[in-house]
């Protein structure tokens, strides 16, 4: 896929994108004249950011009990204008009207709206509210709209980059609030071409904020990098992300590369991602820990207070 920004969209795409049928969105053309497409001249429909833009409005109408036949009776503005209204008594507390407005943010490449967005839900929720809430959700989705070609790498990296800022953000924050313990040490990091970061991030923003001290190496780490800090960090457990690498029949290999490179230590390790659904934990060695949720591994920390996981 290449790197050109997409401003013509299918009915597939939005499809992907609002959730709603293509037949349901046609259906509503027909009978409501709801949108406008233009068409090749192989009379294919092809829509507007503009569109999407109404189309997302239309269904979180629909998902606040308005009929589709009445809100089919407004104009674009007076829509997106109930629904700020509708936000506004809700104190921005609907999510999806959140997500679809990242989504937005993200295919316009508006970071204005993006922040906006970012600071309504700030008034109400706290920052772990907003990335389990929204930001999760949003990435899930971004996940599978990238796989179906409705998004292009330059979205994703638009969007991922602000929600990494906000992350960063509030890692600096819990860094001057809270004190560190002495009982453990978390190195995070990813495997060798494992670029996917942000729910590593967020691990650095959980564990600093449970008192632990952590080390961030970010991208891309080759194991017998990883040497180095355990022979100069007592209490030293290491936390990785699976989301592309290694890929699923490298991981055993992986595993006793790990034990090897350390030997007698038996540190811990404790892996996340997409890729632990491929993970037979049964063939696990007992120092590897696989994790199926920040929420799982986040428990795990808390519970453990200071006594070591």
């Amino acid at each position: 896929m290449d790197n050109v920004v997409k401003t013509k969209f299918s009915i597939k795409d939005l499809e992907s994108l609002s959730g709603i049928k293509a037949h349901t969105i046609r259906i509503w053309e027909k009978r409501y004249n709801l949108l406008q497409p233009e068409r090749t001249t192989t009379n294919i429909r092809t829509y507007a950011l503009s569109d999407l833009q109404k189309l997302l409005n239309v269904v979180f109408l629909t998902e606040n009990r308005y009929k589709i036949s009445k809100i089919a009776q407004y104009s674009s503005t007076e829509i997106a204008a109930i629904v700020a209204q509708i936000v506004s008594e809700k104190s921005v507390s609907n999510q999806n009207h959140a997500i679809n407005s990242f989504k937005i943010a993200m295919m316009n490449f508006d970071q204005n709206l993006f922040y906006k967005t970012y600071n309504s839900l700030l008034e109400v929720k706290s920052f772990e509210e907003i990335f389990y809430e929204s930001f999760l959700p949003l990435l899930h989705e971004i996940g599978l709209l990238w796989q179906t070609d409705t998004i292009n790498p330059s979205h994703e990296h638009f969007i991922f980059n602000l929600i990494k800022q906000k992350i960063l953000i509030n890692i600096e924050k819990k860094q001057r609030e809270t004190l560190p313990r002495n009982d453990r040490t978390f190195a995070l990091y990813l495997p060798e071409n494992e670029i996917h970061e942000l729910g590593l991030l967020f691990l650095n923003y959980e564990i600093v904020s449970h008192g632990y001290k952590v080390i961030y190496l970010g991208q891309s780490i080759m194991l017998e990098n990883l040497k180095y800090l355990s022979i100069n960090h007592p209490n030293l457990a290491f936390v990785t992300y699976f989301t592309v690498q290694p890929a699923k029949e490298e991981i055993p290999q992986y595993f006793k590369d790990f034990n090897k490179l350390f030997g007698k230590q038996n540190l811990h390790l404790y892996v996340l991602g997409s890729m632990t659904n491929t993970i037979d934990e049964r063939t696990v060695p007992q120092n590897i820990r696989v994790m199926m949720s920040i929420r799982e591994f986040v428990n795990l920390i808390n519970k453990s207070a200071a006594k070591y996981v």
